[in-house]
């Protein structure tokens, strides 16, 4: 199981750390709620998850056909919706969170090659996730621990 560990940063009141791997990063909240901006919101990294697995997706799957796709990019927003709103949503009371991904295909591609990059994009393993069923368990460590254990 991969993981990554997060953990509040002395850069600011909602500024965290984020060590994933080798990698660190830092998320924040813009400031007019309360962060400092010094960092991607933790909603912008769920949309950079699903704008860079379709982008790795497209490519492997461009290379392994011998496609001409030059690029695949991806532009990703996110609101909140009414579900009563949603035509084809399962909740029809309360609010429904709505990810819109547009893609740029460059590359001389025709229509039905197009097509089937669409297919391919929707089949990337962040959005199998995000579509498919969810389930986050969560536990505390007992009191006193200091660290996370190896």
């Amino acid at each position: 199981m991969s993981g990554v560990e997060v953990s509040w940063s002395d850069r600011g009141k909602l500024t965290v750390d984020i060590v994933a791997g080798t990698h660190e990063l830092i998320a924040d909240e813009p400031a007019d709620v309360g962060g400092g901006n010094l960092g991607p919101a933790p909603h912008d990294y769920l949309l950079v998850a699903l704008g860079a697995c379709t982008s790795m997706t497209l490519r492997m799957y461009a290379e392994r056909k011998g496609l001409p796709l030059k690029d695949a990019k991806v532009r990703l927003s996110r609101r909140k919706i009414k579900a009563a709103d949603c035509s084809d949503c399962k909740s029809i009371e309360g609010e429904v969170e709505e990810m819109t991904r547009e893609i740029l295909l460059v590359g001389d591609l025709d229509q039905a090659v197009r097509d089937r990059l669409l297919e391919i994009a929707n089949k990337c393993p962040v959005h199998r996730t995000l579509t498919g069923e969810i389930k986050i368990r969560s536990s505390l460590l007992p009191s006193g621990t200091a660290a996370f254990p190896d």
